[in-house]
């Protein structure tokens, strides 16, 4: 196990073990206890009452959050014809077809933070699904990634959409905003996703769907949230 720094057990003996916070006191306290020199991304991490082995427990979408997430996220489109223009005037990053994809190939290219591709050109992306998939990059048409509307698409990713996916063990990892947010964004941005969790839970699910969730930043301790009182 990683020696934890100084600076992290200081911060982490501010937090009361086994308390149960309420959202607003979690974002003040996280904020008090951060002490790096860099700002910070505030992540939420969910453990939910779901078996993603199966089929119909599986949870992936994505939403705009509404302060954004503070990052701005460069975006590649894959496309061809008149769409090149849109995704041009739409401010995409990277626009182009194949050749780009053999760049990501061939030179192991990734200046980029999103894929947003059009249906034409999926089964040329498909022949790179050993490459992107591992890094979350392959485009889905359940997080508006794969579409026609190019425009919305980067739109909504450039004011700060943000996807989340259930992992192998039934959590999701969500980063909200950056610790130099006010507190009232912080919590703004966290009801939001909590509440797109929440209505995301499968019917198949049995049993406590929200089993766990915290709060914390990059380099600070986690911060259980009492969920009974955040919506």
């Amino acid at each position: 196990m990683a020696k934890k720094s100084k600076r992290y057990n200081e911060a982490l003996a501010q937090v009361e073990k086994g308390k149960l916070y309420d959202i607003a006191e979690a974002v003040e306290l996280l904020k008090n206890v951060s002490k790096t020199k860099f700002d910070e991304t505030v992540e939420v991490a969910f453990r939910l009452g779901v078996d993603p082995r199966h089929a119909d427990q599986q949870i992936r979408a994505a939403m705009v959050l509404p302060h954004g997430t503070g990052k701005t996220q460069k975006v590649l489109v894959v496309t061809q014809g008149e769409k090149i223009k849109e995704a041009e005037e739409a401010g995409a990053d990277f626009v182009g077809g194949k050749e780009l994809l053999e760049k990501i190939q061939k030179e192991n290219w990734f200046e980029f933070d999103v894929i947003v591709a059009t249906p034409d050109m999926m089964a040329e992306l498909g022949k790179l699904g050993k490459v992107l998939g591992p890094k979350g990059l392959m485009p889905n048409p359940k997080t508006g990634t794969v579409t026609m509307d190019l425009k919305k698409a980067i739109g909504e990713i450039k004011a700060g959409k943000v996807e989340y996916r259930v992992d192998k063990e039934g959590n999701v990892h969500v980063g909200i905003a950056k610790i130099s947010f006010d507190a009232e964004k912080i919590v703004e941005n966290f009801k939001a996703i909590f509440e797109a969790i929440l209505k995301a839970k499968p019917s198949a699910a049995k049993g406590t769907y929200m089993k766990n969730v915290s709060i914390t930043s990059t380099m600070g301790p986690g911060i259980k949230i009492n969920t009974e009182t955040v919506l």
